[in-house]
Formats: C-alpha cells, structure tokens, sequence
C-alpha cells in the first residue's frame, strides 16, 4: 500500500510537556445502589477538591477499576472538559494493587500524588505534602493528615530520626480530640472505642529543618517522588481489598520515611457525603433501640447478615 501525503504530525513543532506532579485518583463505584448509592456524589467532591487546590499545578490522572457505565460516562465528559488529564477506564476490577501496577508506571509526574476516590482536600494539602516530601531525606510516602498508624509500619521512620541530630522529637498527643475522632469515625469505628485509643496511645512529632511532621503515613492517600513508588512494583493482590498494607510495608522495609502533615488536610467521606456527627448528637445508627443494636451484634446473626451482603456483591461485582 502506498502512503498517500506526509503524516501532519511531522510539521508540529512542539509536544505539550506534562506538569511536574501528577495528582492520581483510583475510582471505584461498581453500581448506584446500596452501599455505593452516593459513591458518584463522593467521587465528584473528591475531584472537586483536588481541582479546587491553590498555588502548585498539576495534571490529574484517574484510573476507574471498573465502575458502572454512569460513572464511567461522567468521568469521559469531564476528560473532555479538560477537568481530567488522562483517564483510564478499565473494564474490570484489578483491586488496588493492579490499579497501583497501571499508575504508578503510567504517571509521567516526577511527582506522584495518589489518592482514593472517598478523600476530600483542602487547598494547601499538596504544597504542605510537597514541603514535607522535598525537605526529609529518602521519603517513601507523606499522607496529608496525621492519624495514628500501626508502628510496625514506621520502625526505619523512628530508627532514622533518633540516629539524627538534627531531628527534634516530641511525643505526646498532637492531634486534637476533635480531628482524631472526626477521622477515625469515619472509618466506621464506635466513637468509645475510638476515645479509649487516643487515651492509650501517642503521636510522634518530627521538626527537621525547620519542618513539622508526623510519624506515619497510610495507603488510602500519599505523596511521593514516582521513581521511588515504582521500585515497589509489581503488586500481586489476589483479593480486591484486604492486601493494600504491602505498600506501607515495603517503604518501611526499604529503610523509607513514612511522614504525615501536622496538621488535617485531607479527610475520608468513606461511602457518604453526611458527616460525622459532633460529639453528643447520635448518628442514625445510634438512633436505633439498644435492644435492635444488640440483636445485630450477636455473633450468629452478624455472621449471616454479612455473609449475604458478601455473597450479593460477589453476585453483582465479582468476575
């Protein structure tokens, strides 16, 4: 076959060049129904809030594991909007390990800032990430807001700032109730076993160069150079969800830093846009009778309750 005419390609005289940072979302909303019924509501305010971040600029990737056709199709205008940069739509769910395995290699950021669909911003999160991540040494991972980690988790982080002189380190408690327990209820947790946990344990506070951080770091949202994440690949996670703490154990085992800001600037939405209540105003869960609330807790009947909500999802959303 003959080529007919010269490719126009030939005559452009230069390629757009990618932002230093590149900002990552992993969505996943497999149905608007149940459990993700607000999961495209979540997602909207996350990339809202993203977009909505000042001073530092930055190309945003999404990766969607999998969702529904309507989440799907809302991503693709935004990406036609120019509100998304690169988009990958994937027609199944890789779990979050071969999501990694996609946008740790594609992210063309010196910079990669990753985070989970269900995180909301405020507007300084990544220039107060960044400062963390450029002023500590050989960093793995900053997430941007301080919660309390598993130590297991952050032993070289701990290990590297006794063996430095220039490392101030303070313990105590430095997250305020109010964050700690905005947070950690967030995640589902009753709100007394989340008070018996702040009064038995403590948060490590890093000063180095003038810099505060937190010692630890999570999963769910972090910041890092690229090069360093795509020593961590590939992933094998077997299991959608269950194996995400490979990552923050292979940082630690590298002998990494696992920093979080000092103060909140990110937060989890979880699978709802309602807030948790403020302390002395009962959730609608709390709402229900103490003899209801019992009745669910009861092993057997918990185990079955679960074990069909498991079994429908896996009807639904399982290959």
């Amino acid at each position: 076959h003959m080529r007919k005419g010269q490719n126009p390609a030939k005559f452009v005289g230069q390629v757009a060049r990618p932002e230093r940072i590149t900002a990552a979302v992993l969505s996943y909303v497999p149905s608007l129904h149940g459990y993700h019924s607000e999961g495209l509501q979540v997602l909207r305010v996350c990339l809202s809030s993203l977009r909505a971040s000042e001073g530092l600029p930055f190309d945003l990737m999404v990766f969607d594991n999998g969702s529904c056709e309507e989440v799907q199709d809302v991503l693709l205008e935004s990406q036609r909007r120019g509100e998304i940069q690169f988009l990958v739509l994937s027609d199944r769910n890789l779990g979050k390990g071969g999501a990694w395995n996609v946008i740790f290699e594609a992210a063309p950021g010196e910079v990669l800032a990753y985070t989970d669909s269900d995180a909301l911003f405020s507007g300084d999160w990544l220039s107060e990430s960044l400062r963390i991540l450029e002023t500590y040494p050989k960093v793995g991972m900053v997430t941007s807001r301080p919660f309390r980690t598993p130590p297991e988790f952050y032993s070289h982080t701990l290990a590297w700032a006794e063996s430095d002189r220039e490392v101030k380190i303070e313990r105590g408690s430095f997250i305020a109730w109010e964050a700690f327990r905005e947070f950690d209820m967030s995640l589902g947790q009753d709100e007394e076993q989340v008070r018996r946990r702040y009064d038995s344990t403590e948060d490590i506070r890093l000063t180095y160069r003038g810099v505060p951080a937190m010692v630890g770091a999570s999963h769910w949202q972090f910041v890092g150079w690229t090069s360093v994440l795509r020593r961590f690949l590939p992933f094998r996670m077997d299991r959608p969800m269950g194996q995400v703490r490979q990552l923050d154990q292979r940082v630690n085992d590298a002998g990494l830093l696992r920093l979080m800001t000092s103060e909140p600037r990110a937060t989890n939405m979880s699978n709802s846009l309602t807030p948790v209540p403020p302390p002395g105003v009962k959730s609608d869960m709390s709402l229900r009778s103490g003899s209801s609330r019992r009745v669910l807790q009861l092993p057997l009947v918990r185990k079955v309750l679960l074990g069909l909500y498991d079994r429908i999802f896996r009807w639904y959303f399982a290959e």
